[in-house]
Formats: C-alpha cells, sequence, structure tokens
C-alpha cells in the first residue's frame, strides 16, 4: 500500500537523520556524502507525506462536524471538506510520482546518432533536416551541441552524423527520439511531383562513464609456488611466485619476475584489474551497441515513430497518436510540445504500477 510505504521512507529518513547529527560521522567523508544525498532524497517525500497525514485528520475532524446539528457549522464543515479533499488528492498524486524510480541516465550528456535509412538521397537530406532540428533544439535548452563525426553525401545531405550534447536534462528530454523517423514529400528532384517516403534512423546513448574496476578478495584465489625460469639469487629458491585466479570471470594472472612475494602479487593484481577494465568496456560497448539496435530497428518505412508529412504540414508521433499541424516550427527546434506530452505518457504509465 501507498502509506505503507510512505512510512518506510520516514523512519529512514529519522534514522538517516539521527546519524547524520552523530559527530563521529565527520571523520568519514565518502559515508558522511552517501548518507546525506540518501537524506536529501527522502526531504520532499516525507514532508509531502505528513502534509498529506495532517489533511486526513483535518478531513475527518471536518466531517465529525457534519453530524453536530449546528447547520451553519456544517456549512462551513462542507466547504472545508470540498477543499481538503482536493488537495488530498494532489498530495497523493504527487506522492506517487515522487515514488518514482528515477532514471540513472537523467543528468547525462547524451549522442545522438542520426543515420539516412530508406529511401537514398531524399534520406540523406531528411537527415541533415533532423540534425539541424535537434542542433536547434539544443540552442533553445541552451545546451552545448559538438559535431562528433558526419558523413556527407554528394547532394548536401548526410549518410550519418552524430552529435554530441552536452547540458542538464539532455538524455531525459532527447531520449524520446529514438527509433525511425518517417518523411512523406516532394523531392527537389521529383519533376513529376509525386510524395516520396523516407526514413531516417535516430539513436540516443547516454554518454557512458569510466568503467570503476573493483576486486572482491573473496573472488580471489590466490596461489603462490616456487619460481621455474631463470633469475637472480634467490628467485628460484623461495616460494616468491603468485598466480591469482578471478573466479566470477575465469581470469588467470601470473607473476614470478620480483624475489619478493608481495611485490609479484601487487604487479599481479594491477594486470588483473587492467584485464577486468578492458573486459568491463568490451560488455559496456557490446550492450551499447544492442541498445542502439534495439533503438533504430532496420530503418524500413514501415517502422516509424514519427512521421513529418510536408505537402499537411503535418508532424504525427505515433506512439500517443499525437499529431500537431505545425510542421516547420517543430523542424526548427520547437520540440518540446511533442517531448511533454511523450515525457506525460511515459509517466502515467510508471504510476500504474505504483500501489494506490
Amino acid at each position: 500500500m501507498l502509506f505503507d510505504k510512505l512510512r518506510q521512507i520516514e523512519e529512514r529518513s529519522e534514522e538517516l537523520a539521527r546519524a547524520l547529527a552523530d559527530p563521529a560521522i565527520y571523520g568519514q567523508a565518502s559515508e558522511y556524502a552517501r548518507l546525506r544525498k540518501e537524506h536529501a532524497d527522502t526531504v520532499e517525500i516525507v514532508d509531502r507525506f505528513r502534509e498529506c497525514r495532517d489533511v486526513l485528520k483535518h478531513l475527518a475532524d471536518a466531517r465529525h462536524l457534519l453530524g453536530d446539528g449546528d447547520r451553519e457549522l456544517a456549512e462551513l464543515a462542507q466547504a472545508e471538506i470540498t477543499e481538503l479533499t482536493a488537495r488530498q488528492m494532489e498530495l497523493e498524486a504527487e506522492l506517487k510520482r515522487l515514488l518514482l524510480p528515477r532514471d540513472p541516465n537523467d543528468d547525462k550528456n547524451v549522442f545522438v546518432e542520426i543515420r539516412a535509412g530508406a529511401g537514398g538521397d531524399e534520406a540523406g537530406l531528411f537527415a541533415a533536416d533532423l540534425m539541424r532540428m535537434y542542433t536547434k533544439y539544443a540552442e533553445r535548452q541552451r545546451w552545448k551541441v559538438e559535431i562528433m563525426e558526419a558523413n556527407v553525401t554528394g547532394v548536401g545531405g548526410f549518410k550519418e552524423a552524430i552529435l554530441f550534447v552536452q547540458g542538464r536534462g539532455a538524455w531525459s528530454r532527447l531520449k524520446y527520439e529514438r527509433g525511425v523517423h518517417r518523411v512523406q514529400r516532394v523531392p527537389a528532384t521529383e519533376s513529376s511531383g509525386r510524395i516520396h517516403t523516407s526514413t531516417v534512423t535516430v539513436a540516443v546513448l547516454p554518454e557512458a562513464e569510466d568503467v570503476d574496476v573493483r576486486v572482491d578478495e573473496k573472488d580471489l584465489r590466490v596461489d603462490v609456488y616456487r619460481s621455474s625460469g631463470p633469475g637472480g639469487q634467490g628467485v628460484n629458491t623461495t616460494d616468491s611466485a603468485v598466480r591469482i585466479t578471478h573466479m566470477p570471470t575465469g581470469l588467470v594472472v601470473t607473476c614470478q619476475d620480483e624475489r619478493s612475494q608481495i611485490k609479484n602479487r601487487a604487479k599481479a593484481m594491477r594486470v588483473l584489474k587492467a584485464r577486468l577494465l578492458e573486459r568491463a568496456q568490451r560488455e559496456q560497448q557490446a550492450a551499447i551497441a544492442a541498445d542502439r539496435r534495439s533503438q533504430v530497428g532496420t530503418g524500413e518505412r514501415s517502422e516509424r515513430i514519427r512521421t513529418y508529412n510536408f505537402p499537411q504540414a503535418r508532424v504525427t508521433d505515433h506512439r500517443i497518436g499525437l499529431t500537431l499541424h505545425r510542421l516547420p516550427a517543430v523542424l526548427e527546434g520547437d520540440l518540446d510540445e511533442p517531448i511533454d506530452a511523450l515525457a506525460a505518457a511515459e509517466q502515467a504509465e510508471r504510476l500504474e504500477g505504483v500501489a494506490s
């Protein structure tokens, strides 16, 4: 139930407040920062929960007055009940929103990858239009845009273009642009005036953070043995060689070129961490590639998230059935209305999963 979750959060918030008030925590900078952040995340929820509890208490008192027999008092009570009930509904809706899990990528910068799909030169020209649209939108948001790559076609379009967009909220807004964008218009090269349909794929990827390699000692098997290769005096007469096996991945590193077992272990750990870092980065790149493929599909005309119809000056977002008859403004970067509608639809869908 919603209130059960809120009571648990309130108890945790109070527990965190007590921990932060303990002078002993000040000497533990990283732990203090972690607890402070967790506490800050609970403050708004707890404030709204307490206000909601107060509203419910006042509602109960007002309803009690209805049966008091005093007509004038009952009228005042009824007016208060109407006002308090409206506030209760507002607070409960806000609490449900606050309980939604936050997208961990929301504050990240993004790469916007735009690629011509079906439609030949016309697809390339529309890719250039979308590149300009996103650049204009970024300017409206006061974001910084950098062209990372641009593969130009012979007619002034783009086979592929990659933008790096830096700014607060870049991912939270641009993530809705992922997919196949379809354009319907008469190409400049079409003499008969026939409308052509072309597509452009757009992938939006959060900027990858450096992979932090942490090695848990319990995941390691460390074997020591006598060095077998050539070496100076003492190298082959003590158990100084070290073999470290990282059991979760099966990676094995050996080091025996130092006389000291401690030095050999330190070297082996550095090599192991470097290999784990490389492995994690490969997996990260594979995940990004899979995400990219899931976003853009095959680029066929039948696959689309949005259609830009030039003859009717119409933009239709097929995911939410939104149609806007102001195509020129959208192509000039006025994307807030479709993005706001998509964000609202996503939030409504997620709210269904929160207990009422």
